[in-house]
């Protein structure tokens, strides 16, 4: 029988006695410029799979995960300190809205009325606006260990934030089991019509953060047999492109070396590699099914990643360019590391092909993604 100590407040811990499920651990990280304190909350699982939580952005800060020989490491990209999340933002682990992606000219037509949104991606918006849920201190609601330990984080939205329309009340869980799965549920309510597509940032390298050889060795694959191409701002031009003989084709495991820098395609030209929306065979599930999976050779960890979303962004770290400092004084390179970012498409609310992502009161958004980790032999 296994006993909890259950904390009131930050600081203190929820432990788990021997012999049972995940753990959940609650601190301090740090303290915003105005004095609000920024927590940091650990699920552990029994297989040595970890996952640290920010409040700030709602924030995937660490991912610890074993290889084949039992070493863990963290696979993925971040800081080490508030600090520097607060004066270099970056789009590192964070939850993004509340839209995710691109949205081309910042603007869109809901109701017959134009929306215009904070533009700062160019004459785009681009991932909720220069203010958006990434850069916003959540609050914390729950914190519980297991058998599935979990943080459940909150945010509210005012009408008008970012351009959005609505009050929109939204919460992120995070849960994690003992076989390596971080399932991560997006909620949220609007007293209006709105637009809402919310996902996770994380940027992976499997052979741990940092390390010297990037990612171009990892293999990758996505189970989809389009994808959206784009112009040259990286908006997408509506199309949905068969992938079969070019280098967006993942159907198969393939390394990212083969392709990585093949300018003879205008795409890969356009986002100095991959930075698209692959369309997923699946389509939109009420169940997470597969949307992507990468494999480490070296180490032999595997990280798939699963979505109830129809689209999967993949972005291979083309615009990291060493001028930042990562955890453990790692400067952060071009292909350091990788997102595999579940979605709606970018630019659905200007483009009636791609589906809708409009949320109505009565109506509200959820969107289940999942982290799920492992080692091959």
């Amino acid at each position: 029988m296994r006993s909890f100590v259950v904390a009131a407040g930050f600081g203190a811990a929820l432990v788990s006695g021997v012999g049972n499920a995940a753990t959940a651990e609650r601190t301090r990280f740090g303290t915003m410029p105005d004095g609000r304190v920024v927590e940091a909350i650990t699920l552990t699982g029994r297989n040595g799979v970890s996952a640290r939580i920010i409040t700030l952005g709602a924030t995937l800060q660490a991912f610890h995960a074993p290889d084949r020989n039992g070493r863990v490491a963290d696979v993925t990209l971040g800081y080490d300190d508030l600090a520097s999340y607060v004066a270099k933002p970056n789009y590192w682990g964070q939850t993004i809205g509340r839209y995710a992606n691109r949205i081309a000219g910042a603007q869109f037509v809901l109701d017959g009325k134009t929306v215009r949104l904070d533009r700062n991606n160019g004459v785009n918006a681009l991932h909720g606006g220069a203010d958006g849920f990434d850069k916003r201190l959540w609050s914390v609601e729950s914190v519980t260990p297991g058998p599935i330990a979990r943080v459940v984080l909150a945010l509210t939205s005012p009408a008008g934030d970012q351009g959005y329309p609505g009050k929109l009340s939204t919460r992120v869980t995070y849960a994690l089991d003992d076989q390596g799965a971080l399932t991560i549920d997006f909620d949220a309510t609007s007293d209006a019509p709105t637009v809402v597509n919310m996902t996770n940032h994380a940027l992976f390298n499997l052979a741990g953060e940092g390390g010297p050889d990037g990612t171009a060795r990892h293999r990758l694959t996505i189970p989809a047999q389009r994808y959206t191409p784009v112009n040259a701002v990286l908006i997408p031009t509506g199309e949905q492109r068969p992938v079969a003989g070019t280098v967006f084709d993942f159907t198969r495991p393939r390394p990212l070396s083969d392709g990585l820098r093949d300018g003879r395609d205008p795409q890969i030209v356009f986002a100095r590699g991959w930075d698209h929306n692959w369309v997923l065979d699946k389509g939109q599930t009420a169940e997470p099914g597969l949307a992507a999976r990468l494999e480490d050779p070296e180490s032999g960890r595997v990280l798939e990643v699963l979505t109830t979303e129809p689209g999967v962004q993949f972005y291979a770290g083309n615009f990291l360019d060493g001028s930042l400092v990562g955890k453990q004084g790692h400067l952060y390179r071009m292909g350091d590391g990788v997102a595999l970012e579940p979605q709606k498409f970018p630019d659905t609310p200007n483009q009636p092909a791609f589906g809708s992502a409009r949320v109505d009161p009565g109506r509200p958004y959820h969107h289940r993604m999942v982290y799920r980790v492992s080692v091959m032999p």
